[in-house]
Parts: C-alpha cells; structure tokens; sequence
C-alpha cells in the first residue's frame, strides 16, 4: 500500500495554535456516507442517539519536554517511555552531540547522565529520583509536549498546561492529549446525558508513535510503538451491553478505537484487559467493535489519517478534507473534530 495515496497539501496558516474559546464552539464536519454536514462540537448530543454509548480515553499528559544544558550547549528532550524507576527512553535535540557519561542540566536539582544513545533522535537518561519525587520536579520544571506543528517559546506557554488535558484526564502516563476528546466540556457531557447518551473510560498511555510520519515508501512496512492500554471489567460490561441493546459505540478519538478493537473478539465483544498495543489500521481492515468515530483532523501520510480512511472509506475521507481545507477548518491537535460513520462492509 502506497504511501503516497494518503498525501495531502494543508495551507499551514489552517494549522491551529490554540484551542477555541470555549472548546465545544469547535467545528464538526460530519461525515456520513449520504454527504457532509458542517456543524458544531455543541451538536453532537443530537447528532448521536439516545442509547449510544460514549468512550473516552483518561489518560493524562505529563509535562516531559525539559530545556537544559550540555555543557554550555543548549539541549531540549522529552521524555517517552519510562524503562526502569530511574530511567527514560527521550527524545534529543541535537542527539547527534549526545553521548554516553555526559551530563544534561535542567536544573539545580534536576539532571541526567546519558546512558546509551539510539536511533531516530533516542536517548537513554539516567536520573537521580524516581516516583512521585520525579513527577514533583517534572511539574516544576517540565513544558507540555506538544507537536511540532505548534509553535512555541522556549520553555512552552503556561495555557498550555490546562489546554493540553482533557475534561477527563486522571490517570498520568501519556507524553500527548487524546485530542478528540479535547473539544468535550461540563455543557456538551450534560447535554449529552439528557439525550440518555452515556459514557464509559479506558486508558491508553499515547506514546512515541504518535510523533513519527510514516517514511516508508510502503505503509505495511511502518513499524508501529506499543503503548499502554487498560480497560476495566465495569467499562467491558457497559460496551457489551450497550450494544447488546441496540446501542452504538462512539469512540473519542483513534487511541480509544485502537484499543478496542485490539480487544474485541469477532462479534465485537470486549473483555476486561490491559497490556499493549501496536494495532496499525489500514484500509483493509474488518472492524468489529466501533460503529462512529468522533477524531480531529490528521497529518498527511500518518498513521492516525491511514486509520480514518481505513473507517471511512479513503474516498470519502478526501472529499472531506478537500471541503475541510475550502471552508477553513482548522487543524490537527488543537483543531477542529469530525464525526466519521464507519463505511459499509468495513
């Protein structure tokens, strides 16, 4: 499957700096196999049916990007998988300086020895606290890690700290926001629940994979990072249910579909399970546990965008980006939402 075939060209003025004030005045491009309807994060209890169910991802992003010192070089990491109560697998920049024994200062009680270096801009650190300790200094020292895409000073902008977390944020491990479920407020859950359209949680842990493009000419050939993923035996039972009684399931972003459907058996039964996944959806693929798909807008040639094309239909999927791009919808993390129905026989 060629890469190419999932390429797009985005005026980079539509990629969105900051959140809309407040969240769920957010665009909503619905996309249904009958055409598109251009609508409002505040439409979507009447978009959805009573009965439907709801899953949201509650993970919560930790503040991993640190700027420090090598030296008297300038250096800036983030922090993506945590390898051994004192050790992190980061991300460097310039990783190319970075070499085993030396010693990144980010503050006067927070450093690190590089202990091995890797591919891909890696890094291996070694820090001298651990738990809720390194989660205190992380708070005090650490910016939000947000994409490339959006722009910011040295040492990030405070807002970020509160615009980067879901209304549903609890459980710490991510290193990005399950950015669909961006555009939810106290309003939209309300009137969600008057229209008797409940919720349920899951975590998945977004990890690495979330910022590396697919570069491989052919997509199969992408290697996918795990990430962590738990879903409890009350969230289990109420999905079962839920569809049992007729009801749709939503999934609030891709990170909520990959888990799913890495659980579901071929019914679309979901058990209580929890360890990872490297679930890589392209068009092909038979789903079996989600119904709708409420996501933002992806990067050209990713891994998110092969996934809603694969939901959607890659035709489908263009035309909506093309009517997205021409009515000025904004972009990627802090865009936008669209609310996919999943294309016949997928």
């Amino acid at each position: 499957m060629r890469t190419e075939l999932f390429d797009f060209q985005l005026p980079p003025e539509l990629v969105a700096q900051h959140p809309v004030r407040p969240r769920d005045l957010a665009r909503l491009l619905v996309v249904r196999p009958e055409g598109l309807l251009d609508r409002r994060m505040l439409d979507l209890p009447v978009l959805l049916r009573p009965g439907d169910l709801l899953v949201f991802n509650d993970t919560r992003v930790l503040p991993v990007r640190l700027y420090g010192k090598r030296g008297d070089a300038g250096v800036e990491v983030t922090l993506f998988q945590l390898e051994a109560p004192t050790r992190w697998r980061a991300f460097a920049k310039p990783a190319r300086k970075c070499r085993p024994g030396d010693i990144l200062a980010f503050a006067p009680d927070l450093a690190a020895e590089v202990v091995a270096t890797g591919e891909r801009g890696e890094v291996a650190l070694e820090f001298r606290c651990e738990g809720a300790a390194f989660r205190e200094v992380l708070e005090r020292y650490g910016a939000m890690p947000l994409p490339p895409y959006i722009r910011r000073p040295k040492g990030g902008d405070p807002r970020d700290r509160d615009d980067y977390q879901t209304l549903f944020a609890r459980r710490e491990g991510a290193i990005a926001a399950p950015t669909a479920a961006l555009h939810f407020t106290p309003r939209v859950m309300a009137d969600l629940a008057a229209r008797g359209i409940d919720h349920a949680f899951l975590t998945l842990h977004v990890g690495a994979g979330t910022f590396l493009p697919v570069k491989v000419a052919d997509a199969r050939d992408h290697v996918m990072h795990a990430e962590r993923f738990e879903v409890s035996a009350e969230t289990a039972e109420r999905i079962n249910d839920a569809r049992a009684a007729g009801g749709r399931i939503v999934a609030a972003g891709t990170t909520v579909l990959r888990t799913l459907e890495t659980i579901a058996d071929e019914a679309g039964r979901v058990a209580p399970a929890s360890g990872e996944t490297r679930l890589f959806v392209t068009p092909g693929y038979r789903f079996k546990a989600v119904d709708l798909l409420l996501t933002n807008f992806h990067l050209p040639r990713s891994t998110l965008f092969m996934l809603v094309c694969a939901f959607a239909g890659l035709d489908r999927i263009q035309r909506a980006y093309a009517h997205a791009i021409a009515g000025r919808y904004r972009f990627y993390s802090y865009g936008d939402a669209c609310l996919l129905e999943r294309a016949p026989g997928t």
